[in-house]
């Protein structure tokens, strides 16, 4: 481990600098994974908390849950994990899980149940942005006790509010949520009564193959091999998650060698990868969205015929075919294709006419200044500054307010933004996870505290749209069910301040001995324990 190590410090050293390295390190060690990724989106690693990109990335490759994805089998669905089967009650309402054997988180304590309970109890009394998922089967503060309980320490009782398809609830525990932190741990560097959610923004607890050795904001990610890890060995010992914003540096460090992946290549640097030897590239279908979307407090944004002629003027081939070529598909529903039930429909395209009859007709035909908050990223700013163009012809004074990823989601999660231009990835691989909330807000006050619902982050009362969305995730009949939420879809397309444009095509440029690299398709996160090279 002596020559890892000395690669590390080294390689991380000159990385932050941006000099070049010496030529004996131009290729990484067989036993480590180098990573060039955007990270500036981390805010924590407790999976109570965590709701960012990259962060469920890290997630995903250090936190078991109950049930799971195989990264080499991402279409079979969920499957066991540290439960090794699971029974339905006659009703419908309860869940018992019976847990598997061999699985020991980083500290050497074995996963029980009852660390089962603790997490899922945790994540319902924490109650921090992602908890949703859970509460959405009936769980509060006051009976996770009675409806989350560890019978003994292989038995697990989930108990619902109410009868649902047990696909939806097993997907929901796929989410970063889901995942299983050791209890005796945590609790141990519990402060404050906050049950360690301070400890664990920057620390980890899982039973995943690896476990954080250390996280420098904005900077990068080390992961380690987890010592107890019950599965098989992964070939890459160390995971370095390096934050490097620019696609031309990324690109220049692949070809050097320094790197093993580049992830956020533009279509330029894509093309320029073509003849250079010793690199791939792989296109994976994933399940993120691009979209804008209008703070419903903002007057003149809360007039349907203002968004409207918004997303006419907005030049969805354009941008397609130019500055995201490849990398994105033209797509206007709230449902990523690969989703049940997933609407193809386009009704907008760049028709400025349409738009200026729109404006005409709403209560603001001379527009007025709009902000759009955008986080600073290659793609993101091109489409903001396609927008401030075209948007800018219908007489609108465009400003973007441009920040990090956790400075723009903050805003966003305040709502405090007049146009916020972001992605949206699903949690889970079930409808519901983008209906829940694209359509679904049954509070709009301003008392309903920071939530995951994208409605409510708007300021925007879907009305009849939330009770046809529970409607839908009670639905057993799959034929019925789908065509439910292209109906939803469709509505939501005439009535939404959401303009969802783009569905993402995600380009990993990488090293040619790399294999079994699996960004996660439309239902989960990267998968680095299976990677060789």
């Amino acid at each position: 481990m002596k020559q890892m190590r000395c690669f590390t410090a080294a390689a991380v050293a000159a990385l932050m600098a941006g000099v070049p390295m010496a030529p004996a390190l131009a290729e990484t060690p067989p036993n480590m994974l180098v990573i060039a990724n955007r990270i500036d989106d981390i805010k924590t690693f407790d999976p109570a908390e965590s709701f960012e990109f990259a962060g469920a990335d890290v997630s995903r490759n250090v936190y078991e849950k109950l049930v799971n994805f195989d990264p080499m089998d991402l279409d079979a669905g969920f499957g066991p994990q540290l439960a090794a089967s699971w029974e339905i009650s006659e009703d419908g309402k309860t869940i018992t899980f019976t847990m598997a054997e061999g699985h020991v988180f980083s500290s050497g304590n074995p996963v029980t149940a009852k660390d089962a309970e603790f997490s899922l109890r945790r994540a319902v009394l924490l109650n921090k942005t992602p908890s949703f998922i859970l509460t959405q089967f009936g769980f509060t503060p006051e009976n996770v006790e009675d409806t989350i309980v560890a019978t003994d320490d292989m038995t697990l009782q989930i108990t619902l509010d109410k009868e649902y398809a047990l696909s939806f609830v097993l997907n929901c525990l796929t989410a970063t949520i889901g995942g299983i932190v050791d209890m005796e741990t945590v609790m141990a560097n519990e402060t404050d009564g906050d049950m360690g959610n301070a400890w664990l923004r920057t620390n980890t607890a899982g039973s995943g193959p690896y476990k954080v050795v250390e996280w420098k904001p904005n900077e990068s990610v080390l992961m380690d091999l987890n010592p107890s890890y019950g599965g098989e060995a992964p070939a890459m010992e160390r995971v370095i998650v390096q934050h490097i914003q620019e696609s031309a540096t990324q690109r220049l460090l692949l070809e050097r060698g320094d790197i093993d992946v580049a992830r956020n290549l533009s279509p330029e640097d894509i093309a320029g990868l073509d003849d250079v030897e010793g690199v791939k590239v792989i296109d994976e279908l994933r399940g993120r969205l691009m979209y804008f979307s209008a703070n419903q407090k903002k007057e003149m944004l809360a007039d349907p015929k203002v968004i409207e002629a918004l997303k006419f003027a907005t030049d969805y081939e354009g941008m397609a075919n130019s500055f995201l070529k490849g990398q994105y598909t033209v797509h206007q529903a709230f449902l990523p294709l690969t989703f049940l039930g997933a609407l193809e429909d386009k009704p907008f395209s760049y028709d400025m006419d349409a738009a200026k009859a729109a404006l005409a007709e709403s209560g603001y035909p001379d527009c007025g200044p709009i902000a759009i908050s955008v986080r600073d990223a290659q793609e993101r700013m091109d489409i903001g500054q396609s927008l401030q163009n075209t948007w800018g012809q219908l007489g609108c004074d465009i400003e973007l307010i441009v920040g990090t990823g956790a400075q723009t989601l903050d805003r966003y999660r305040a709502r405090e933004h007049d146009i916020y231009l972001g992605a949206w990835g699903p949690d889970y691989p079930d409808p519901n996870t983008n209906a829940g909330t694209f359509a679904y807000n049954p509070d709009n006050s301003d008392e309903a505290g920071a939530t995951g619902l994208l409605a409510w982050r708007n300021a925007w009362d879907p009305g009849e749209m939330s009770d046809k969305t529970l409607a839908a995730v009670q639905e057993n009949d799959t034929e019925t069910r789908k065509q439910m939420y292209l109906d939803l879809q469709a509505e939501h397309q005439k009535v939404s301040p959401f303009g969802v444009m783009f569905q993402q095509i995600e380009q990993n440029a990488m090293g040619e001995t790399v294999e079994n690299f699996v960004a996660g398709g439309a239902t989960t996160a990267v998968s680095y324990w299976v990677i060789t090279k």
